[in-house]
């Protein structure tokens, strides 16, 4: 280097350059590598981008490992994951965990390629993408035990009555927000439409909107008649006078894997300390989710705060009317066979199937919440 300057350092003076530039690459070296902080777990919950997460990965700051979980829209459903980040309960176990939206059905995918560590949604995506994986992922605790979607007329539409007959006949030749072909919102719309004796091919128009979040708009803007939708676009629509309360319900469909946390085989396999602290910070966010509805619509605040209070608390009446939170995190074979069942009837995965090969329960069972 000295070579190239005009004046030559003595060597007191290179000495110190030398040490500087030392210390300088040692500190760039040993720092935490950019796109690895995250959100703190208070916020994290706000979404992030797919392209920047890693998986899995041990974090310099705190000693924490930060995990990455992907949720196909941002839902009042998912409150226990964002309680469990809010409220420190993964920290307390040793992780730094973020959430990040990824539509279209990218949720999944993000697991598959390790963009993502954990995905939260329905067990027969999961079903989907094993198919030829060889590192499938397997569900291991519970969160939503319903089908946590609904169907919304706009305002001053809605069938004569709640008979299999009235549902028909108002339905037929609707245009229908189902959500993404494949996602559950549309297999149920589709699962719904068959049992009333409907094609959903030829007696309706579905649109199929990849971000579940647009339905509102979709309905306000004319585009189509009916949407399906969860919390918090209900209430949204509601407030905004775009559509009345749900015509359909389909939580009365009773007990329904409808979002599972699920990972890899090979984080089960690798890492099972990993996965059992994860699931035991999610049955202490169920437990008291379930158990406080104060603090519940605190936490739905924090979450969503654009979101105005009479939204809030008709999102939470919701989903307690409706027994949306698994109660213990277990999801039953009975569960699990309801939501496939849906799959195999709409035709759109008929593949034969196990509960071993998609649901692993030893971390549930194994569950400590303290």
């Amino acid at each position: 280097m000295q070579k190239h300057v005009r004046k030559p350092f003595s060597k007191l003076a290179a000495m110190a350059l030398l040490i500087a530039l030392t210390m300088l690459i040692v500190s760039a070296c040993g720092g935490k590598p950019a796109g690895t902080q995250g959100a703190s777990p208070g916020q994290a919950g706000s979404g992030g981008s797919a392209s920047t997460a890693s998986g899995s990965s041990a974090s310099s700051g705190g000693g924490l490992k930060k995990l990455v979980i992907a949720e196909p829209l941002h839902s009042v459903g998912y409150l226990p994951l964002y309680v469990a980040q809010q409220e420190g309960y993964f920290a307390e176990r040793g992780l730094e965990v973020e959430v990040i939206t990824a539509t279209g059905g990218a949720h999944v995918t993000a697991v598959v390629s390790g963009d993502a560590w954990g995905v939260i949604g329905g067990p027969e995506s999961n079903a989907m993408a094993n198919k030829n994986n060889k590192d499938p992922i397997i569900s291991v605790v519970n969160v939503v035990n319903r089908a946590n979607v609904y169907l919304m007329a706009k305002k001053g539409l809605a069938p004569a009555g709640d008979s299999p007959e009235d549902l028909k006949a108002f339905l037929q030749g609707k245009k229908i927000a189902a959500g993404r072909h494949g996602g559950t919102p549309n297999l149920v719309t589709r699962y719904l439409l068959i049992t009333l004796g409907l094609d959903p091919e030829k007696d309706v128009i579905l649109e199929e909107p990849a971000d579940g979040s647009t339905v509102v708009s979709l309905v306000q803007q004319g585009v189509v008649e009916i949407a399906n939708g969860a919390e918090p676009q209900v209430s949204d629509g509601i407030s905004k006078g775009v559509w009345d309360e749900p015509f359909y319900k389909f939580p009365d469909m009773g007990d329904y894997a409808y979002s599972v946390i699920s990972v890899r085989k090979s984080s089960i396999e690798n890492e099972p300390e990993t996965v059992q602290a994860f699931v035991d910070a999610i049955i202490q966010a169920l437990e008291i989710v379930n158990g406080d509805p104060e603090f519940a619509k605190e936490a739905v605040k924090k979450e969503f705060p654009t979101l105005d209070d009479a939204a809030v608390q008709a999102s939470l009446d919701r989903a307690y009317a409706d027994n949306l939170w698994s109660k213990d995190g277990f999801i039953t074979e009975a569960a699990l066979d309801l939501d496939m069942d849906v799959m195999h009837k709409t035709g759109i995965f008929t593949d034969p199937y196990t509960y071993d090969e998609l649901v692993d329960m030893r971390f549930v069972n194994n569950a400590s919440s303290k």
